[in-house]
């Protein structure tokens, strides 16, 4: 079951190549994160933010501010959702986009903090220094399964955990992510019509 629950935590994204603004605006924002922020989420489900402390995961934590500033998660679906477990995102809807970010590994924060109810971390695949873009948020205390294989928190939803709770479940694990990173949103549209997905991230001033 760890092996299983371990599998769909893979990650499929790139990093920032040459400071190139690869979202499409005219400029990308800062790509360093300030030492405390947090981004809302506005969804299908409703609202939530997620609050994050540089500190836990600085290479982490400065991913997560870039791609929310410059729009990577607006219009991405939840398209992984294991009960009991974890909810997925992070694959642009529009495959160019996605294309873009195959690539752009980041290396590994160390494990600061435990991956328990709330907390919010880096999708990778089993090696070293494989995240990209793709995130999830904890159901439950994870820390026993995912501690132990290098996921480092960088941050915890603070608003709206009732809204993670009820992110629309119902499709499970069956959309296959790599229709996702090859057809965006078309494929999940068409196939999973009653996904939820994410309408706007923006980062907020948390005081």
């Amino acid at each position: 079951m760890r092996t299983r629950n371990l599998s769909v935590l893979v990650a499929c994204g790139i990093v920032i190549i040459g400071g190139l603004n690869l979202i499409g605006q005219d400029k990308p924002k800062s790509k360093k994160a300030p030492a405390k922020f947090q981004a809302k989420f506005e969804t299908t489900a409703g609202d939530f933010v997620i609050e994050v402390q540089r500190e836990w995961a600085p290479i982490g934590a400065d991913r997560f501010y870039y791609l929310v500033n410059n729009g990577l998660y607006d219009g991405c679906k939840f398209f992984r959702i294991v009960p009991d477990f974890m909810v997925q995102f992070g694959i642009n809807g529009d495959p160019n986009i996605s294309a873009q970010w195959q690539k752009a590994n980041l290396k590994d924060d160390p494990l600061m903090k435990s991956n328990k109810r709330g907390f919010v971390t880096f999708a990778k695949a089993g090696l070293p220094n494989s995240r990209t873009t793709q995130i999830f948020i904890n159901y439950k205390d994870n820390s026993a399964v995912l501690d132990r294989s290098g996921f480092a928190p960088f941050g915890q939803v603070v608003k709206g955990m009732d809204v993670v709770d009820m992110i629309n479940g119902e499709y499970g694990e069956k959309p296959d992510q790599l229709q996702v990173q090859a057809i965006g949103n078309k494929y999940l549209e068409a196939e999973f019509p009653n996904l939820d997905g994410i309408i706007k991230a923006t980062i907020i001033d948390p005081r």
